[in-house]
């Protein structure tokens, strides 16, 4: 290679990286992803609809194949994948996807199940009316045209026409920073607001939703957040709308009864949406929920069997909601780019505003056009007057004049235009009858300029005008009535999930190496030893629970979890390790296992001597990594997580010193979590154990082996003190565990 002709620019790595990437940047906001406030369409939506213009395929015309139409759109304006233009073809044919279809599909363009469209030649096309009312001045001068990407043609840089279709079909993107999300909305609604903020421009924000209820999806369904909610998210541009299936119950003869599904939210596929409540009743994860069927023809029709006529039909709608796509969240980011091509976010009245500032100007660019045209063929006109008024002189001149363009123009004062369209004039066009339509068309069109000149000149008369051809463009669409319903709903409560368990009583049984299982009924909590077990191991902890119940799992590393009832393995073989079920670090064990409610109090304590109280809602964590109750201090573990019994007034702790400390329950701080208070000081060691009382019944503990004999000590006045002392040495007998040890199973 010729050294001489390289170039070696010398710049920072991240500088030219940075410009490079901003570039690429750019052009993915202003030529890919985001659309124009004023049509509403981003490029490749555009070169489509322009494309099918060219192709005379409109909505009178006959279908032509869509693969003709993508041929012209990716050889002549848009130089990218023929599937990718393929799909927004489609979508703009989709009347599930657009709440007014741009384009008129003949053959399959998919459906609402999820179905991907036929080939592209396969399939016809041609514009539709409002495709049609959306390019309307495009041959009037009302926008300006660009070179495509060859030079060889041109292209609209925006469509003119009077449809408000940003906001009536939404859009959504993403570029690079930033994204797009609009609903559709209902036209007639949208015409109405940006009429009253014609005449008052200055209107708030809130005044937009005396007209515009919220968006109004091409499926219908039930919007259902409060008129609040939207309001604010329509003054920000940003927000979201909570949108729920439309759901009716039907009854059945004897009592029975079961859910009709009529109207999807936007943006879901049927197929989809079925198989996921499928796969709930199949995993017993709604077993109050019995069936679904897809009787769904052209109108969708799925239809939820309940497991008996006695479930709550409420109970399974909210649970259907929570757990399924029946209810949806739509974001709103009204992202746009406005006239100058810069990105932005805009209200709701914002984008109105500046849609009707377009509109106003190619208003007053259309009859600047005409304006022109009517000059031109008024010129014209008068110069045809002229040659009749000296008819005779005209054709001796013609006859007679090797130039008679140049003796016409001495002689008449005639322009060279006007010359011409004389000397190209017919022969039958010099009856006088011609000469009496000359007359009647020139005073036509000097009325009409006058008219214009008026328009042009003046503000108010725009505002006239564009007022009523909103009025016209509402009328066209007044047959559209409103698909989505706006009712507002409170959101889906926290579900009882025990009433959708079958409550069976069962042995929860947890061994020395952290395999759990649960056996069927409550086995003798005395015969737990006598189970099989793994090699080298055995019972750890064993109590008996209901399928309803949540069971907590503490380990020493301070972090709770909260495993189901219903969802612990069998009680046949040794049963399955509990780290399956939850991310318990290897190096940690499990402390203790208990049936746990939101309304219960628990004692927690860690080896360093702190603890505090809690409660059993601010223990349940339902995800696998569950979460962190105790802050514990370097080397520092939890080594106590038990109920605070119905009545307990006291705490005892005991320390590896074997010291125990008795004090009032009530110097104990409730948290959700934390690292907890001084409960025991200690010269050497740290704390065994701690235990929740009543101070009256003393404190019982087993003397430990067969005989089951039990020692209590009732008279505590002895290790009686405030929180933080150290102690005094336990009574005899006490464990040599230095553990509060529970006492032997009755049964």
């Amino acid at each position: 290679m010729d050294s001489e002709n390289l170039s070696v620019i010398d710049a920072p790595f991240d500088a030219a990286l940075s410009e490079r990437y901003l570039v690429y940047a750019l052009s993915t906001i202003t030529a890919r992803s985001l659309p124009d406030v004023r049509d509403g369409l981003k490029p490749v939506h555009r070169r489509l609809l322009w494309a099918m213009r060219l192709l005379k395929l409109d909505p009178a015309s006959a279908y032509k194949k869509c693969a003709r139409v993508v041929g012209d759109v990716i050889g002549k304006y848009h130089p990218h994948g023929d599937q990718s233009v393929y799909d927004a073809m489609v979508r703009l044919a989709q009347s599930f996807a657009l709440r007014y279809p741009l384009v008129d599909g003949q053959g399959n363009f998919g459906n609402i199940d999820g179905d991907n469209a036929a080939a592209y030649r396969y399939t016809e096309a041609r514009l539709t009316r409002t495709a049609e009312r959306l390019m309307a001045g495009l041959d009037e001068g009302c926008v300006d045209y660009r070179p495509t990407y060859n030079g060889e043609e041109e292209e609209p840089e925006v469509f003119p026409g009077l449809f408000p279709n940003l906001l009536a079909n939404g859009a959504s993107g993403i570029a690079v920073g930033m994204a797009t999300s609009i609903p559709p909305h209902h036209v007639g609604e949208l015409i109405e607001a940006a009429t009253h903020l014609i005449d008052n421009p200055h209107a708030e924000d809130i005044a937009m939703m005396d007209f515009v209820a919220g968006p109004d999806f091409p499926t219908g369904g039930v919007l259902v957040d409060s008129r609040e909610t939207i309001a604010l998210a329509y003054a920000t541009g940003r927000g979201s709308f909570r949108l729920r299936a439309r759901i009716e119950q039907e009854k059945e003869k004897g009592g029975g009864w079961h859910l009709i599904v009529h109207e999807i939210p936007y943006g879901v596929q049927k197929g989809k949406l079925i198989e996921q409540v499928a796969d709930l009743i199949a995993a017993k994860k709604l077993p109050i929920l019995a069936d679904v069927r897809d009787e769904s023809d052209e109108k969708v029709r799925i239809v939820l069997e309940p497991r008996s006529r006695t479930v709550d039909p409420e109970l399974l709608l909210e649970s259907l909601f929570k757990l399924t796509d029946l209810e949806v969240r739509f974001p709103l980011n009204l992202n746009v780019l406005d006239k100058t091509r810069t990105p932005g976010v805009m209200s709701l009245k914002e984008t109105l505003l500046a849609w009707l500032e377009f509109q106003v100007e190619v208003l007053v660019r259309r009859s600047t056009t005409r304006i022109g045209k009517i000059d031109d063929r008024l010129e014209l006109l008068d110069g045809f007057l002229k040659a009749f008024l000296n008819l005779d002189r005209v054709i001796e001149i013609i006859r007679t004049e090797d130039e008679p363009k140049a003796v016409m123009i001495a002689e008449f004062a005639l322009s060279d235009r006007q010359a011409e369209a004389i000397l190209n004039m017919r022969l039958r066009s010099l009856r006088k009858l011609e000469e009496m339509e000359i007359g009647k068309e020139r005073g036509k069109l000097a009325k009409e300029r006058e008219e214009l000149a008026k328009l042009v000149e003046s503000p108010a008369r725009q505002r006239t005008r564009l007022k009523k051809d909103l009025a016209a463009l509402k009328e066209a669409y007044a047959a559209d009535e409103r698909r989505t319903l706006v009712q507002e709903q409170a959101p889906a409560r926290e579900l009882d999930w025990t009433q959708m368990i079958e409550k069976e009583p069962i042995t929860v049984i947890l061994s020395q190496r952290g395999w759990i299982r649960a056996m069927k009924g409550h086995v003798a909590l005395g015969e737990i030893a006598e189970l099989k077990w793994r090699e080298g191991d055995g019972p750890h902890l064993a109590f008996h629970a209901q399928t309803t119940d949540r069971l907590l799992l503490a380990g020493d590393n301070g972090r709770v979890f909260t495993l189901g009832g219903d969802k612990l393995p069998g009680g046949r073989g040794f049963g399955e390790p509990v780290r399956l079920a939850i991310d318990l670090d290897a190096e940690s064990e499990i402390i203790s296992m208990f049936v746990v409610r939101p309304e219960m109090r628990l004692l927690a304590a860690s080896s360093d001597g702190r603890g505090f109280v809690t409660s059993g809602d601010a223990v349940l964590a339902e995800t696998r990594k569950g979460k962190q109750l105790m802050n514990l201090r370097p080397k520092a573990r939890m080594v106590s997580l038990k109920p605070v019994p119905a009545g307990a007034d006291s705490i005892a702790v005991i320390g590896e010193n074997r010291k125990m400390l008795v004090f009032k329950l009530d110097e104990l701080p409730e948290l959700g979590r934390g690292a907890g208070v001084q409960l025991q000081r200690y010269r050497d060691g740290g704390l065994s154990d701690a235990i929740a009382f009543a101070l009256q019944d003393g404190i019982t503990w087993p003397l430990g082996g067969e005989s089951g004999r039990i020692r209590s000590e009732s008279d505590l006045t002895a290790w009686r003190a405030i929180r933080g002392a150290s102690g005094r040495i336990a009574p005899n007998g006490f464990p040599r565990s230095n553990r509060f040890e529970p006492l032997p199973p009755s049964d």
